[in-house]
């Protein structure tokens, strides 16, 4: 039997539409909101298959915490606004300036949105809980709806 590489992309079907999800060297690498091109037709396996089956869990309202390996490539700022955003619990937002000020960087404010706007693993790692100083939901690379509706999802809106 052939197996693909843990490095293959993904395509699921999802609440919010189709997620690609990436794995490298047994970590979860990226998922990608909207992603294009037919379903996986293969059973996935290893990180990839514990991703799906943890997203799965999660949209059935079953999961909170994500227990993956996570390998997201970017800046040492980038993982340590990533790494913070790990931190924010289920159902809870901040601020993109209570980021800032947790990781003591309280002036760079913009730099954690700019940050923010780049993670590569969403959901996950929950870039989703972080809206505007006042109090808005703003940028998102899913988009707004998509936004709402992880946010609904978490603060039990939906159920």
């Amino acid at each position: 039997m052939i197996r693909r590489p843990e490095g293959a992309s993904v395509i699921v079907p999802s609440p919010v539409g189709p997620l690609a999800i990436d794995a490298h060297a047994g970590a979860l690498t990226r998922i990608v909101f909207h992603a294009t091109g037919p379903y996986s037709e293969h059973t996935p396996e290893g990180v990839v298959a514990e991703a799906r089956r943890q997203l799965d869990e999660y949209f059935e309202g079953r999961r909170r915490v994500f227990a993956l390996p996570l390998a997201p490539a970017g800046t040492s700022f980038q993982r340590t606004v990533w790494d913070a955003l790990l931190h924010i619990g289920y159902g809870e937002t901040v601020t993109y300036g209570q980021i800032a000020r947790r990781i003591d960087r309280p002036a760079a404010v913009r730099a954690v949105g700019a940050a923010n706007g780049r993670n590569p693993i969403p959901i996950v790692i929950p870039c989703h809980r972080v809206i505007g100083g006042d109090g808005r939901l703003v940028g998102f690379g899913g988009g707004l709806e998509v936004k709402k509706y992880l946010l609904g999802l978490e603060q039990g809106s939906l159920f």
